[in-house]
């Protein structure tokens, strides 16, 4: 196994690894591979499940630090948020997801995983969960709706300050069936740098992810 640029997460012949809790020691999320190695227990990250993994394979570096708090909206069933959990070993992840069947999900998931903190609500609706959380250095979003740009900007305003770092997983037939998808990129791309917001970079998912793509912005 050999160190990721990105801390905690681990690679051996173009696949990716976290490493599974001592606590969670045998247990599976989504039917992912374990692989015991050096008293460590390492978790398959699939990439076709898992857009962020995705990501880290096109070689794009996240800068995530293990006592980060990450805002994740759209959090389904929980197969990125539980690698997530895997890195953040001193952080949190406020899971928000719509779905009562995924949430019914995430709070077993979170159970066994003290720093997910499920949080079952519209994220149109940032301030409804203002309450809930301390602070946030990242907000990572994978909600396929229309408005999916506004719904970003919208919860960058209630919880991010300048420097800090957004990233949204960008479905095209979400945004327009009717439009190539490096047309829908840059719709929503105009749309948050028409709120002030510096996309940095905008990586297609292929072959992992047809026709969506990850925008990675600063405030």
């Amino acid at each position: 196994m050999k160190p990721h640029p990105v801390k905690g997460v681990y690679s051996q012949k173009n696949k990716l690894f976290t490493i599974n809790p001592k606590h969670c020691n045998n247990q599976k999320v989504y039917n992912e591979h374990l692989i015991n190695y050096k008293g460590s227990q390492y978790r398959s990250w699939n990439p076709y499940r898992s857009k962020l993994a995705a990501l880290l394979l096109k070689r794009h570096k996240l800068n995530l630090k293990s006592s980060d708090h990450i805002l994740y909206l759209g959090a389904a069933t929980g197969t990125t948020v539980s690698h997530l959990s895997d890195i953040l070993t001193d952080g949190i992840i406020y899971a928000v997801e719509s779905s009562p069947y995924a949430m019914d999900k995430l709070l077993k998931l979170s159970k066994n995983r003290q720093n997910i903190i499920p949080i079952l609500e519209d994220a149109n609706h940032p301030s409804r969960y203002l309450d809930l959380i301390d602070k946030i250095d990242l907000i990572y979003q994978d909600i396929s709706q229309r408005n999916q740009a506004q719904i970003l900007c919208n919860n960058i305003k209630t919880y991010l300050s300048q420097g800090q770092t957004a990233v949204i997983m960008v479905k095209a037939r979400s945004i327009d069936v009717s439009l190539q998808p490096s047309r829908a990129y840059q719709l929503v791309n105009d749309h948050i740098r028409d709120q002030g917001y510096n996309v940095k970079s905008i990586v297609p998912l292929q072959p992992y992810e047809k026709d969506h793509a990850a925008l990675v912005i600063t405030v």
